[in-house]
């Protein structure tokens, strides 16, 4: 791509939509084959079965164009794949998890017979229409989507595309107009920070204009690190040049001329991509020097993070890059007045700087019409867990709780009953089923004694163990404390020990007290974010939930049957079969042994409670059961003389 001769921004981007047209309607008669190649794809298996249409294609001699893309988030339906076949006279149709062999059937019976095999479309039985359309999907048909309008639509290697789809058009608008009316435009809009704070975007851009001196900053922070959050990673994999073009209008806005995209290195596929895109924008002109003809010079780098949950903390970001160790400093002075180098920092998230082209396109009162007056816009969530439909979701603030759950993620599987949900990760918290009413928005999620967070969202079913849970979350914090502050190093350490004896049936009642000031100590003693939400799944879960903890501690039984301390596993004799040894083979220990009748007990002296035997049992038996060991069947002594004897 070269460079672009001078004219006016707005005439070089059409130059640049010109080219992109040209190169798209290349490939506009032929049948087009779309594979979601974004990790999510790649771990299900994407890259084997665009190998295997490739091979198939070959193979049948048939010609079709094979579009990589993003994620489009059905992520539980992966590898997902499109299929256009112009000629056929059908529209688009989805399939679903087509690996290798169902790709080289849809080559040889849709693309080479003209036969859609309607019996693996995707959507079909949910919609009673042979060939539903993307709009009836339960992931679409109640989104709104702001940033992830071309998730899994383009190829995210390719410009042209993003500019085929109105790419760069928001960088124009905001060149068009000066920096005091971009910045009024953002903060009217009501855009808040979408990495957890929710602080008003236009503000921290106006404070950053303001502020005295020179090498102004833009920092774009895509370390993600909650655990099952992967939204920011999945944007930089599916549509990098929107997040690179909502940091060209937030320099324009504040006078800066360097940017810096901080990501984690766990995410390779990311870091190349936002990498190839960066080379693609400087290429084109519209990242480097006088961007499209114009005064705006502003040239980003990646910079790869290591990982550091704390990281994810504004100020610790910049100690991690100017090579420190990442710890939050004291504030004031903040980012906007002294950040990176010490120079005036502005630091947003992926999605809220993903979100201004839109702003500057469509303008401040569109956005205000989506979501709520104190929320507007949308927020993007990655739905994890107990769900039938994981994945991404892009839904406008103030659809409930219940109504994402359940209407658009399906619901929990197998029929079992919704328990709690955990949103906001690490730093989140616990709510129960009077709680799913609840509005998705800023304020509402805080005073539930949750947050909106970065977007992970994890749903628990009626199996989940919530003092487990509180337990994985505060460890996870506890493993992640820069130990800086001796509330948050000391305090988490003091909570995990407390929250694994009573996970081991070993808790006292005055337990529940402790944790609960511990919590308020850490909460208001910590100096960072990060030390001060690290107590919430504790304090949310002890709110909502404590009958799980006196269940625990008062009856040593764990009411979810998780805590390995407090379950036991028994076979059913009735149910057990003669001479099937399947779980005989598994146990690791021994301890499952044949009765005189030639069915099966389990030595609970032995017996590691790995769960191992209820795994291997056959369904049509179901004859390994998890019970509390109170409540264990009468124990079958072990024949003498049986394997293990001594």
């Amino acid at each position: 791509m070269n460079r672009i001769s001078e004219a006016a921004p707005a005439v070089r981007l059409a130059a640049v939509q010109e080219k992109a047209r040209e190169a798209i309607s290349q490939h506009a008669t032929l049948p087009k084959i779309e594979i979601g190649i974004a990790t999510c794809g790649i771990a299900a298996g994407a890259l084997e079965t665009r190998s295997a249409f490739e091979q198939a294609l070959s193979e049948f001699n048939i010609k079709a164009y094979i579009h990589p893309v993003g994620c489009i988030g059905h992520c539980y339906a992966e590898p997902l794949v499109k299929i256009h076949h112009p000629d056929s006279g059908f529209p688009p149709i989805f399939y679903h998890e087509v690996h290798p062999g169902k790709a080289r059937m849809l080559v040889k019976q849709f693309l080479g017979g003209g036969d859609p095999c309607f019996e693996h479309i995707y959507g079909a039985a949910q919609t009673n229409d042979l060939i539903p359309s993307v709009s009836e999907f339960a992931r679409f048909n109640r989104e709104v989507r702001v940033v992830m309008e071309n998730c899994g639509r383009i190829n995210p290697e390719d410009l042209f595309e993003y500019i085929a789809a109105g790419g760069y058009k928001g960088l124009v608008s905001a060149m068009e107009m000066p920096p005091e009316e971009v910045i009024r435009k953002i903060n009217e809009s009501g855009l808040r920070g979408r990495g957890g704070a929710g602080f008003p975007a236009g503000i921290k851009w106006r404070m950053a204009r303001d502020a005295p001196g020179t090498g102004k900053i833009v920092i774009c922070n895509a370390d993600e690190g909650d655990p099952g959050a992967y939204m920011d990673r999945t944007i930089l994999e599916s549509n990098p040049h929107q997040v690179l073009e909502g940091m060209a209008i937030c320099a324009h806005a504040i006078g800066a001329q360097k940017g810096y995209i901080y990501v984690r290195a766990e995410y390779p596929l990311a870091v190349r991509i936002i990498t190839r895109a960066i080379s693609q924008a400087k290429e084109s002109g519209l990242l480097g020097n006088t961007i499209l003809g114009s005064a705006l010079t502003f040239d980003i780098e990646v910079f790869q993070g290591s990982g550091a949950f704390v990281c994810g903390e504004e100020t610790a970001l910049i100690q991690s890059m100017e090579g420190y160790r990442g710890m939050p400093r004291c504030r004031p002075p903040y980012p906007v007045e002294k950040g990176f180098d010490d120079r005036p920092t502005v630091i947003n998230n992926v999605k809220t700087l993903a979100s201004a082209p839109a702003i500057l396109m469509k303008g401040p009162e569109w956005y205000r019409s989506v979501g709520t007056e104190g929320s507007p816009g949308t927020a993007i969530f990655s739905v994890v867990g107990d769900v039938v439909h994981s994945g991404l979701v892009e839904i406008p603030m103030g659809i409930t709780l219940r109504e994402l759950i359940f209407d658009i993620c399906g619901g929990i599987p197998k029929k079992k009953k919704f328990k709690a949900v955990q949103i906001g990760g690490p730093s989140g918290g616990c709510l129960p089923e009077r709680f799913l009413d609840t509005p998705i928005d800023f304020d509402s999620l805080k005073q539930a004694g949750a947050m909106m967070g970065s977007g992970g969202m994890v749903v628990m079913d009626e199996d989940a163990c919530i003092v487990d849970v509180a337990r994985f979350f505060i460890d996870f914090t506890q493993n992640e404390s820069c130990g800086k502050c001796t509330f948050c190093r000391i305090g988490t350490r003091h909570m995990l020990d407390i929250l694994k004896r009573i996970t081991e049936g070993k808790g006292k009642e005055e337990d529940l007290m402790l944790l609960q000031r511990l919590g308020e100590d850490i909460r208001d003693g910590s100096l960072c974010g990060l030390g001060k939400t690290a107590p919430n799944p504790v304090l949310t879960s002890l709110r909502y939930f404590k009958e799980e903890y006196d269940a625990h501690i008062l009856e040593g039984r764990c009411p979810g049957l998780w805590c390995r301390h407090l379950i036991a596993y028994y076979i059913d004799l009735d149910k057990c079969a003669r001479g099937c040894d399947v779980c005989v083979g598994c146990c690791p220990t021994d301890a499952v042994f044949t009765t005189s009748t030639r069915k099966k007990g389990i030595d609970q002296e032995r017996c590691v409670k790995c769960g191992e035997c209820m795994t291997a049992c056959p369904p049509d038996y179901n004859a390994v059961k998890k019970v509390s060991p109170a409540h264990l069947a009468p124990v079958i002594p072990r024949p003498a003389g049986s394997p293990g004897e001594h």
